[in-house]
């Protein structure tokens, strides 16, 4: 078997990893600023929010966007695209009108935010399905400094805009208009440097884009359901948290994952873009891609156990420094979420491999594994510190199995998705 060529494959590492550095640098360099300038209930709102519009973009794209990676020809490319677009756009208007229903019956989670924040959901859903589509796009064309160019431009407005904003008093409002205000030019921005193809869209869906659908069923009737499981496993927390023991402890729990997610959207997720090219390329020449498979597992292994021990052991007295006394709770999590933070970052970007390997559905039944003991940890009696604990426990654990299961697939000759 011929070794993989490891100076190719760092190199685009490094590539994706700029544009991701400065995309999440900025980020964690204004939130000592941002911490002090709003509450940690307008930020708990802000995160309820962006939680929901994470959730929902999932759906709008109906996981098109990671066929993209297998599909090169134009003609398929341009079908993903115009897939897309048409799912985003009818997943936008349901969900704006949804909000504004629920809020209009005294719905009291719709009560909890603002009508600004609910006014906007369909239009943060299709603008983050869309340039999560358009970021597909580049990786199949390796332009990953395209893509890492977008990325930074996208986060260096929205810091820009909801600083700016919260200085001018408007509060958890700023945040969600920030947002989108960066969001918007990253995706303008991406499209301007990448040049996808164009993708009218009519009110039906014609024979093109059917006919993708049904090429592509596994991504939509799997890695959807199981996607979208994931997204709200990692929005249950926050929001169960929220209704059991109030918008302060949410805002804490906020901090807490955003912290924690910096590290795996930072390095994993560069990582990822790049084993998502290499294991299809080994997968097709080989029949599996066990090598590629290795070889990032050791150096997610050995990049992340040093973050992680730092959490362990001084994460209280860093929250406090950083981000202000009044966060020093949300440390303390941290501490707590150590091991979990080192189980995620490992394993997130191997997760693709089940893509590659055509076994979505063993991925989704971990993702139901998954979303029922969240519920069960979050549910159970306690403070916030033990629901945590729990949750921790039960996700490394459950990690665990969701790495062997990984590891047999990359092994094992399978027809491609």
């Amino acid at each position: 078997m011929r070794s993989m060529p490891v100076a190719p494959y760092w190199r685009n590492v490094a590539t994706v990893l700029g544009g991701a550095v400065g995309a999440q640098a900025l980020p964690l360099l204004a939130a000592p600023l941002l911490t002090r300038m709003c509450s940690p209930g307008e930020l708990g709102a802000y995160s309820v929010w962006l939680g929901i519009v994470a959730i929902a973009a999932i759906g709008a794209t109906l996981r098109m966007e990671a066929a993209m990676i297998l599909d090169h020809e134009p003609e398929r490319q341009r079908a993903c695209f115009r897939v897309v677009f048409y799912s985003a756009t009818v997943t936008a208007l349901a969900l704006t009108l949804l909000a504004a229903g629920a809020r209009l019956a005294g719905v009291d989670a719709a009560a909890r935010l603002s009508w600004t924040a609910l006014f906007t959901l369909g239009l943060g859903t299709w603008l983050t399905g869309c340039m999560q589509t358009t970021l597909a796009f580049a990786t199949s064309h390796n332009a990953f400094g395209k893509a890492a160019r977008a990325k930074v431009t996208t986060a260096a407005i929205i810091v820009a805009s909801q600083l700016a904003l919260l200085y001018a008093g408007l509060g958890g409002v700023g945040l969600v208009l920030g947002h989108l205000i960066g969001t918007t030019t990253g995706f303008v921005t991406a499209r301007l440097l990448l040049h996808p193809p164009r993708a009218p869209i009519g009110w039906r869906l014609d024979a093109e884009q059917r006919a993708h659908l049904v090429r592509h069923q596994k991504f939509w009737r799997y890695s959807l359901p199981s996607n979208l499981l994931n997204g709200a496993v990692s929005q249950l927390p926050l929001f169960l948290i929220g209704m059991r023991h109030g918008a302060l402890a949410a805002g804490l729990f906020a901090l807490t994952q955003r912290v924690l997610s910096a590290p795996v959207s930072l390095i994993a997720a560069s990582v990822l873009e790049v084993f998502k090219r290499e294991s299809v390329r080994e997968f097709k020449e080989h029949g599996n891609c066990s090598r590629t498979y290795r070889h990032t597992f050791k150096a997610l292994a050995l990049l992340g156990t040093g973050p992680a021990l730092v959490l362990l052991l001084f994460a209280p007295q860093l929250f406090a420094l950083v981000f202000g006394e009044r966060w020093c709770a949300a440390g303390e999590l941290a501490q707590l979420m150590a091991p979990l933070f080192l189980m995620n970052f490992i394993a997130s970007p191997l997760s693709y491999v089940f893509f590659v390997a055509g076994r979505q559905q063993a991925d989704l039944w971990w993702q139901v594994a998954l979303f029922a003991m969240t519920l069960a940890a979050f549910l159970a009696p306690g403070s916030v510190v033990q629901n945590v604990l729990w949750y921790v426990i039960g996700y490394c654990c459950l990690y665990l199995v969701y790495l062997h299961m990984s590891w047999q697939c990359s092994r094992t000759v399978l027809a491609a998705a």
